[in-house]
């Protein structure tokens, strides 16, 4: 764990701005030579805040939704700064995950390999994985590599992106971003369905439930979800990767 935080903020580096504020400083203090001590000090107070503010944002996050439902938030540097179960067995799953300071291809990776979540696949049960963010760029770049990782699981792997709004409106609602997304689809078809039931249920029994109040089969359903353009004023919300 060590080398891991070690290695995530030798990525840091200060801003230019705060480095020329830093110089003007010690150059208007040097002319007092008490102050070139306190000087120093400051300098490197102000360093050593400038890098945990740009390390400890999330610009990025990753729903991970099967049954455990949890999010990773992602920082500028590609690194996992937070895990968060969003749901009992997220939660269980969270406490048992050593992916902080990860790089997050590493972390997906790690999860894939999760014996609860390869568990839960080979049982064909299926996973929605929803990449959402204030970085367009990082997110797009982002849900590419996660298309790879979770290459081997593709038919029963769903890979797409989110707004921010959709992000802020699932957080308030308890939900993760990916499962949010499955409740806003369910919803139009059952009205009286409650986030609280959602988030206690697997992807599979939501795709399923979809499936039988459209009359579509799941296998359908999912074609739909990847192939969104085949399908006139539905996909509501989506804007989805899909494995080639």
């Amino acid at each position: 764990m060590y080398d891991r935080i070690k290695e995530a903020f030798d990525q840091v580096t200060a801003s230019e701005g705060l480095k020329n504020q830093t110089k003007a400083y010690l150059a208007q203090k040097s002319r007092q030579p008490r102050l070139v001590i306190p000087a120093a000090i400051v300098a490197v107070f102000l360093l050593l805040c400038g890098g945990y503010y740009l390390y400890f944002i999330p610009t990025a996050t990753i729903s991970i939704d099967i049954n455990p439902s949890l999010e990773l938030s992602i920082n500028r540097f590609d690194r996992v700064i937070s895990v968060e179960g969003y749901n009992s067995d997220g939660k269980m799953l969270a406490d048992t995950l050593d992916i902080r300071f990860m790089n997050y291809q590493d972390a997906i990776t790690e999860l894939m390999e999760n014996e609860r979540i390869t568990d839960l696949l080979s049982q064909d049960e299926m996973m929605a994985i929803a990449v959402g963010g204030s970085n367009d760029g990082q997110c797009s770049r982002i849900l590419e590599n996660v298309q790879t990782c979770t290459k081997s699981h593709e038919e029963n792997t769903h890979c797409y992106t989110a707004t921010d709004d959709e992000t802020h409106e699932a957080h308030n609602m308890g939900l993760s971003c990916g499962r949010y997304k499955a409740y806003q689809e369910l919803q139009t078809l059952d009205p009286d369905i409650t986030p609280e039931e959602v988030n206690e249920m697997s992807m599979k029994e939501i795709y399923d439930r979809i499936a039988s109040l459209t009359g579509q089969s799941t296998k359908q359903q999912g074609y739909r979800r990847h192939h969104p353009e085949h399908e006139s004023g539905s996909g509501k919300g989506y804007r989805h990767g899909h494995h080639e």
